[in-house]
């Protein structure tokens, strides 16, 4: 049985981790990705800074193969008028266009939305950008701390009275950015081609995704609570980030636990577990009251092996804070299939990542239908198969509108 996206082709003219993410997504269920990458040295995330600085040659490619599995890759100059003929040839017979440049870029290469609307009336084009392709932050630059900190998520993430916390987790380009473009774009395809209850319209859309916009729509709760009292929430003050001592993070005696035991049944578990019952009627104190104390005193009498096996016993949401690399060994991440291996035909071995997250019943996704491509590894196969003749295509080369790996870089795999 085929994968649910098979058919779908998308052109990604993104780099680094919103657009790499969204489009790996779609590549693991099938959809065709071909990677739009320069002719100069491609996608960000296979050298650059911060990520790479004195990592080793494998690092660096187990990083690059991490969002690049299952698709692959032709380097186009957009600079020159050869090389975007090349790409809009390229439009007519794609489904969807992802891209993560600033508002503009494209346009101003000469091939824009609109320039791409008239090769393919159905093309889904997807932008990617910080804060979107209107309003008063339209051209300015950012990263993900910058569009948590304007949405006002960063300002709630931290202790009372103390500096705001980030998240190792990219917060605004995974779930304000990857996560938003792989739905609009999903859901701008469905209204193209239609469903049994209702006829497609045939024509493609703008997909504006605003990695700003997207994050602060994981405030849906906290906005609508003060919408509600015009009350302004505080860091440290909120239900679920810290204001209760029933839901946070405590130290035990060799390390931390969480405890999630928000609805009474599981605090009244975890007094009666402890045989602290008289804590039972102080569940939602706050953090710096005695009952906190006294519960951090309570943690911190046991080890952390002891509070899971004590969680075993008792249904009260506690669980232990595990490094990363305990989280990857451990059985939930084994049994859910989260360690995956990527392999090369042919190559004894292969790499670990991180498997699919979404898990459908009767067409799963699949890691491991292509490695992670090299530098314009496919560029001479995708002109072959987009029309253009071997003459053709050798007169792009060497007029530098395409190019083919670099010198020395063989093969798709850790390259």
């Amino acid at each position: 049985m085929g994968l649910p996206l098979g058919g779908i082709r998308v052109l990604d003219l993104s780099r680094l981790l919103p657009g790499g993410f969204c489009s790996l997504l779609l590549a693991d269920f099938g959809a065709e990705v071909l990677k739009v990458e320069d002719t100069a040295m491609g996608d960000y995330i296979r050298w650059a800074p911060p990520y790479y600085d004195g990592a080793e040659d494998s690092a660096r490619s187990a990083l690059f193969l991490s969002l690049n599995r299952n698709k692959r890759s032709i380097r186009i100059d957009l600079k020159s008028q050869e090389g975007r003929e090349v790409l809009l040839r390229l439009v007519r017979e794609y489904d969807v266009v992802l891209e993560s440049f600033r508002p503009g870029v494209l346009d101003r290469l000469g091939v824009g939305y609109e320039l791409m609307r008239e090769e393919n009336k159905g093309i889904v084009y997807c932008a990617i950008t910080g804060y979107g392709q209107s309003g008063p932050k339209r051209e300015a630059s950012g990263h993900d701390m910058n569009y948590l900190g304007l949405v006002g998520l960063l300002g709630l993430s931290g202790e009372a009275g103390g500096p705001p916390v980030q998240s190792e987790g990219q917060i605004a380009d995974i779930g304000g950015g990857a996560l938003m473009a792989a739905f609009g774009i999903m859901a701008a395809l469905r209204e193209r081609d239609g469903s049994a209850a209702r006829p497609g319209s045939g024509e493609g859309q703008l997909v504006d995704v605003s990695m700003a916009d997207g994050a602060l729509s994981w405030l849906a709760m906290v906005a609508g609570r003060y919408f509600a009292d015009g009350l302004v929430p505080k860091r440290g003050e909120q239900i679920l980030a810290g204001a209760l001592i029933c839901y946070r993070p405590y130290e035990c005696a060799d390390g931390w636990v969480t405890l999630g035991a928000l609805e009474p049944k599981f605090w009244q578990a975890f007094c009666r577990g402890v045989g602290r019952e008289e804590l039972i009627e102080r569940q939602f104190e706050n953090p710096g009251s005695e009952a906190h104390a006294q519960v951090s005193e309570i943690f911190r009498s046991r080890t952390r092996a002891q509070w899971e096996a004590f969680a075993g016993e008792h249904d009260c949401c506690l669980e232990p804070l595990l490094d990363l690399d305990e989280a990857l060994a451990s059985a939930l991440v084994r049994e859910r299939g989260m360690v995956v291996e990527l392999h090369q035909p042919g190559v004894e071995g292969g790499v670990r990542q991180l498997g699919v997250p979404i898990k459908l019943d009767r067409t799963p996704g699949e890691h491991d239908r292509l490695p992670g491509p090299a530098l314009g590894e496919h560029t001479r196969a995708v002109l072959s198969e987009t029309g253009y003749t071997h003459a053709q295509i050798e007169q792009l080369l060497a007029t530098g509108a395409v190019a083919l790996p670099p010198d020395g870089e063989q093969g798709t795999f850790m390259a």
